[in-house]
Order: structure tokens, then C-alpha cells, then sequence
């Protein structure tokens, strides 16, 4: 059932195997058990039951689609299984098997501290659920996490890479734990332009980033829905604005729950790098496929970034580290 393949799992096992000097370091996690998450795709509109599965150390993120036979169905989660593709993250394998939407699911695994898991799903698209990673979060950490004997290695950022397309551009640059900056600029007034900074060390993802919801702007649903996308979508599961009116039930949970929305959303991005990331995530307008490009420029740019093996204090400033169930009070 498990398959390693993951470049970064191969150097981490490798690094593993050198034989190095014990130290104090922070170990891998797993969920204790199994947790279950129905509903429907965003897009696709159709059912869809997908089971997180505890998985060993050093395996990573997979998903495995249970609903298909004759080709291969695991389907690893990074960032050069990434096709082109703009309203979601969706990856895929070498036979054309895939999962799309798997940003908020990716960003609550990140953000509770999980490093190893099988996703197992019995569709093409991860459920859309509220809109946001808040379910994923309170229905995963119900189960625990579970501590595993293998040290934490992050990928430490050396120096400053960036990408941009026209007005948006993302970058990567040196910090001592994972923070982010995110900068919107919308028309409808309902947004605006909205920014916002986060240190994402010590359940903050929890309390502050993980209930926020996908948004739309009401033309973009007409359109998206008449190219047979967002299928699944309504105002339970989206906020969708015009204007300077918010057309969702209760309008929005924060002032600023779009751009709390977009780092959320780069979170799950940044998590197909394959290990925690310690640096700085800034991003302009950006979007899940700048992102993705800028996870491609940092693995091709020498010198750039280092694998690190966690110490307990490098760990404390990673997402997920320090999470506990208090933090789920804040969650809407």
C-alpha cells in the first residue's frame, strides 16, 4: 500500500542513514486513527468520502483513489505532480490519475503538525465541506496525533527567490520559523484591497486562518458554472460577493477573511514542498499555480535552501507545533 518515492523523503532517508551523532531533535506525526470526511466537490459537484489514514515515518502525503483499478492509484502530494491549472491544486500521477482541490486539506495538515499521512478518496476532487480547513482541522485533531520515532526535517530557506506574473508575485526568503505575508486587491468593494501578517508558530493557523472560506465574486460563478466548473458550488460552501454586497447567509466570519482565505490556501501550496518550510512566504495577488511556481524556482536555484533536521526550538516555530484543543475554540 505505501510507496516512497518522494525526492525530499529520498534525501531525508539518505541523511537519515549517514549514521549522524545523536542530538536533541523533534520527531515526525501521524494521526492515531483514521477520520472520515463526506460531502462534495466544489467543482465536480459530485459525492465524495475520503478517509485520512495514519501513515509511517518518512512517508509523506498520499492520496490513493479507491474508486479506480486498472491504473496506478496513488497519486503523491507535491509540488512537480502539479499540472497546469488555476481555480484549484490539483496533482496528479505519471498514469493520468489525479485529485483536485486538495489545498485545504494539504493546509490542515500542515497547519495541525501532521507529516505522514494516506489519503484515501473515492473520487476525483477532495470535499469542499464549509469552505475553508476548519472541519479537516476539528475532525482530525479529535483523533490525536501521534508522535513518531523519526526526527522533523524542514527545508530551510538561504536565500531570497520570487516569481511574478503581470501585478502578482510570490517569494520565499530567509526567517527563523514559518511566516507569511499576503497582500488582495478586488474591485468589489465587498473585499477591496486587504493585507495581513501571520507567524504561523504555535496553533496561530488554527486560531486564525483555518475557518476562513473560499470567495468568488458572483460573475465569476455565472461564468465558471456555463464552462461546467463549480458544480458543487453554493452560498454555504463559498462567500460570494457583488459589488459591495456579500450575497452569503451571515456574510463574512472576519473583516478580512480573503486574505486570511489566501494564506490559508498557500499554506496547502507551500505543503506539497514536501517538508516544513522555515522562511518567509510573501505573496502579491498571488494565486495556488504562482505558488506552485515558486516551489519549482526554489528546488532549481542552487544554494537556496538546505534540509535541517529540527531541533526542539526550530519545531516550536514550524505550523502545528504547540496546536492543542483549546486553540479549536477560536474556530468557527
Amino acid at each position: 500500500m505505501y510507496q516512497q518515492s518522494v525526492p525530499i523523503i529520498d534525501r531525508v532517508n539518505r541523511w537519515w542513514a549517514r549514521g549522524k551523532q545523536k542530538r536533541v531533535t523533534s520527531l515526525q506525526a501521524t494521526l492515531r486513527s483514521a477520520t472520515t470526511f463526506t460531502g462534495i466537490g466544489l467543482h465536480s459537484g459530485r459525492p465524495v468520502r475520503m478517509v485520512v489514514q495514519p501513515a509511517p515515518a518518512n512517508y509523506g502525503i498520499w492520496f490513493r483513489r479507491v474508486d479506480i483499478s486498472e491504473r496506478d492509484p496513488l497519486i503523491a502530494a507535491r509540488y512537480d505532480a502539479v499540472p497546469e491549472s488555476r481555480l484549484c491544486t490539483q496533482i496528479e500521477n505519471a498514469d493520468g490519475v489525479g485529485v483536485s482541490t486538495i489545498e485545504h486539506i494539504m493546509a490542515a495538515l500542515a497547519g495541525i503538525g501532521v507529516h505522514n499521512a494516506l489519503i484515501e478518496i473515492d473520487g476525483p476532487e477532495v470535499p469542499i465541506l464549509d469552505g475553508s480547513a476548519a472541519q479537516f482541522v476539528r475532525g482530525m485533531m479529535a483523533k490525536g496525533i501521534q508522535r513518531q520515532g523519526t526526527p522533523i526535517y524542514a527545508i530551510e530557506i538561504l536565500e531570497d527567490v520570487t516569481v511574478s506574473d503581470g501585478y502578482a508575485s510570490a517569494s520565499l526568503s530567509p526567517a527563523q520559523g514559518l511566516t507569511m505575508r499576503f497582500e488582495i486587491d478586488f474591485e468589489d468593494d465587498a473585499i477591496g484591497t486587504q493585507s495581513r501578517f501571520a507567524d504561523l508558530a504555535n496553533g496561530r493557523f488554527v486560531r486564525e486562518l483555518c475557518d476562513s472560506r473560499t470567495f468568488c465574486r458572483q460573475s465569476d460563478v455565472e461564468a465558471m458554472q456555463k464552462a461546467g466548473l463549480a458544480l458543487g458550488g453554493s452560498y454555504e460552501n463559498a462567500v460570494v460577493v457583488d459589488g459591495e454586497s456579500v450575497l452569503s447567509p451571515g456574510g463574512f466570519r472576519h473583516d478580512d477573511e480573503a486574505v486570511r482565505h489566501k494564506m490559508l490556501d498557500a499554506l496547502g501550496d507551500l505543503a506539497l514542498a514536501g517538508a516544513p518550510i522555515v522562511g518567509h512566504y510573501e505573496g502579491a495577488r498571488a494565486g495556488h499555480m504562482l505558488t506552485n511556481r515558486l516551489l519549482r524556482a526554489l528546488f532549481n536555484t542552487p544554494g537556496a535552501f538546505r534540509m535541517v533536521e529540527c531541533t526542539p526550538e526550530m519545531a516550536a516555530r514550524l505550523p502545528g507545533m504547540g496546536v492543542n484543543h483549546a486553540d479549536l475554540a477560536h474556530v468557527a
